[in-house]
């Protein structure tokens, strides 16, 4: 997408690599909308820190940056020995895997990009192919984020009003984003709506990053405090819902998405209004049979008990909110049945939850 830099527009992927330095190169998204600055992690441990401090996060975004570690860990091996270097590939592997237990995409990632080298017979090639492997994925998060927008962009009809959750946007993928492509894709084709972007208490991501993009973009829009969506649903203030994943079941249609996602499925459909879930293809998880068998990612308590922000000097701080003696439970996501959903937008098209496995062919299972 386009970010304005000193008064002019310049693209940038969230994701991408440098090749010479053997480099991730990163947005650090815990830095906005206040500051814009690309960071570059030095070897493998230093970016699966990343993925779990949430320098950078989205579901497709940690897939590329959890693809583009194991071919930066793959690089930095020396030598030709075979068998050592499966060894070390397989422990590069394993903590880009743990980083961030819920979602699927760096999981799908890793494994395409450890396929894909099994056909070199050297260290050299497998080190060349785990490269073209990672960009390939890379390459291909931002063409199905391009294909669901033009799958989703008829929802989006002129004037609606468009509730949104979290951040599932470029700065969630490698570009484009999931749910925000259909918004893209609409104002492309000179749609006006307005988007209400639920401010996604702990981290804020939909107050930080979602309206930045959104701001960014030129697409009207406000931010809401999560508990506000309940009184817009009432008063028919709220045309539609879109949210990504962090993992979609393709065997249930059950989504694991950030905490809330549940909460407001539940409140469309009481006042019957269309949730829609959009995911790029790496999302889907053709394994698990159940929602219940989706590791839930438990994070700091600080999250809850206080918030970071922007003094008056400029500088970055945390400042605790809550009472000095509590504790608190921060679980980062829930899981939405599909009978709460209306559809999930993919590339290849949109489908009911429940058609999703009888399409698994079509989707990549």
């Amino acid at each position: 997408m386009q970010v304005k830099i000193r008064g002019r527009m310049k693209h940038f992927r969230t994701v991408a690599f440098d090749v010479p330095g053997n480099q991730v190169r990163l947005i650090e998204q815990r830095l906005l909308p206040h500051e814009f600055r690309v960071v570059g992690t030095r070897d493998f441990r230093e970016t699966a820190r990343a993925i779990r401090d949430m320098v950078v996060r989205g579901a497709g975004a940690i897939g590329a940056t959890a693809a583009y570690g194991l071919a930066q860990g793959a690089r930095a091996f020396r030598g030709g020995n075979l068998p050592r270097f499966d060894a070390h590939v397989q422990r590069v592997f394993e903590i880009l895997r743990d980083a961030r237990p819920t979602a699927v995409d760096p999981l799908n990632a890793l494994l395409e990009v450890r396929r894909k080298m099994q056909a070199g017979t050297s260290v050299a090639e497998q080190q060349a192919l785990a490269l073209t492997a990672a960009e390939e994925f890379a390459d291909e998060d931002v063409a199905h984020c391009r294909e669901l927008g033009e799958a989703g962009a008829p929802l989006i009809r002129e004037g609606m009003r468009v509730l949104t959750h979290c951040n599932a946007g470029w700065l969630a993928f490698v570009d484009i984003g999931s749910a925000t492509a259909p918004l893209y894709a609409a104002q492309q084709l000179g749609r006006a709506f307005h988007v209400y972007c639920d401010e996604t208490r702990p981290r804020s991501q939909g107050a930080t990053l979602t309206a930045w993009e959104l701001a960014q973009q030129g697409i009207s829009h406000q931010i809401i405090a999560d508990n506000a969506a309940g009184l817009l649903f009432a008063r028919g203030q709220i045309d539609l819902v879109i949210v990504g994943s962090d993992r979609t079941l393709g065997r249930s249609g059950e989504v694991a998405n950030k905490i809330g996602t549940y909460t407001k499925a539940v409140l469309a459909k009481r006042h019957g209004v269309p949730f829609y879930v959009a995911i790029p293809l790496s999302t889907l998880d053709w394994t698990l049979r159940s929602g219940a068998d989706i590791p839930i990612e438990e994070r700091d308590a600080a999250e809850v008990l206080g918030a970071w922000g922007l003094t008056k000097s400029g500088r970055r701080e945390y400042v605790r909110v809550a009472n000095p003696t509590s504790g608190a439970c921060n679980p980062g996501f829930d899981v939405t049945p599909p009978e709460l959903i209306t559809g999930i937008i993919t590339p290849a098209g949109i489908f009911r939850p429940k058609e999703l496995w009888k399409n698994r062919r079509l989707l990549g299972g």
